[in-house]
């Protein structure tokens, strides 16, 4: 699935990804391939994004993470907005 994140600063991170999985405000949840459509509001935590080859805007790569426990790359937010549709997950943040 085709994952974009965007941020006032500018895209983040947009490529292909076997997995993400967001803060939800009534908790953590992940998307794989073909997911159902769906529309939600994010809270306070990581993003986890598993993806076979990672390459962040150069700009940005600082603000991600790779987590020693399960190889995933994460990146902190406060607050943001996801949509997915039609297997491509796009994540407003800030």
């Amino acid at each position: 699935m085709l994952l974009e994140i965007v941020s006032p600063e500018g895209h983040l991170f947009k490529g292909e990804v076997t997995s993400v999985t967001v803060p939800g405000v009534n908790g953590e949840f992940q998307m794989l391939n073909h997911h159902a459509n769906i529309v939600s509001i994010l809270a306070a935590g990581d993003i986890k994004i598993e993806v076979s080859d990672f390459k962040s805007n150069n700009s940005f790569g600082g603000k991600f993470v790779k987590s020693d426990k399960d190889q995933k790359f994460l990146l902190s937010v406060n607050s943001g907005t996801l949509e997915m549709k039609d297997n491509k997950v796009i994540i407003l943040v800030d």
